[in-house]
């Protein structure tokens, strides 16, 4: 396939890094410029290109950015795309590390990437962003491998999940289907499955065990878990791109 990656970052790394080995074509863009891609293309063997570039040539579309560079996104970016694309979002909020406080997430009312569909102004398919780069590029199994990583794939457009899910499965992975955009709440940070490496029977049963309406509550224990796991993050002196 043709696969775009907008983003170099860590996840948008480790994703071209695998793609490319699988024999898919990769673009990959960034805010900076194709020119300060050399590094990442030496490393990857993805193309540098810039996000329109990227977005022209996916068959499936990956926007892998922090959360708060979303809206300088080119308002453009997806023209001459056809609908049928999936786009990929990784996004997580960190308010604490990077992206400042963002009134529409802390309400609980839209989950990150409701917030990303309504800036992008096309729909999204959540998934790559509760695992870490590093076992995204090397923790990829055989399907059937016993304790294999399960990826949460939430979304409301049912044909683009399906073949996002066939590519979580061909990198190494089962796809577990984590229901609407909605439903995302249950795989952002400070939830059970964030981080965890769960197979697919315990994903599952996590993601059961929440129920489908976040609850105030719930909410706010899990902010209070991200911030908590952002300040431990700081200590030892992680930055986020």
């Amino acid at each position: 396939m043709n696969i775009g990656i907008i983003g170099a970052g860590h996840i948008g790394s480790a994703l071209a890094v695998r793609l490319t080995s699988l024999g898919h074509s990769v673009y990959i863009a960034n805010s900076r410029g194709p020119e300060t891609l050399t590094d990442v293309a030496q490393k990857t063997g993805a193309t540098p290109v810039t996000p329109r570039e990227a977005a022209r040539h996916g068959e499936i579309i990956v926007v892998t950015i922090p959360l708060k560079n979303i809206p300088d996104l080119p308002k453009d970016l997806f023209e001459g795309v056809p609908a049928d694309v999936p786009i990929i979002d990784t996004s997580n909020y960190y308010p604490y590390l990077r992206d400042g406080q963002m009134p529409e997430l802390e309400s609980g009312d839209l989950t990150e990437s409701e917030w990303v569909q309504q800036h992008l102004g096309r729909p999204v398919v959540k998934v790559f962003n509760n695992i870490y780069a590093h076992h995204l590029e090397q923790k990829g199994q055989p399907a059937g491998t016993p304790g294999r990583i399960s990826l949460p794939v939430a979304g409301d457009d049912a044909a683009a999940k399906q073949k996002v899910i066939a590519l979580v499965d061909e990198l190494g992975f089962d796809a577990v289907d984590a229901g609407s955009l909605h439903e995302s709440w249950r795989q952002q940070p400070g939830t059970p499955s964030y981080g965890a490496d769960m197979p697919a029977a315990e994903l599952q049963q996590n993601l059961a065990s929440l129920g489908t309406q976040r609850t105030p509550e719930q909410h706010a224990q899990y902010m209070a878990n991200q911030a908590e796991a952002e300040k431990q993050m700081e200590a030892q002196g992680i930055k986020l791109k």
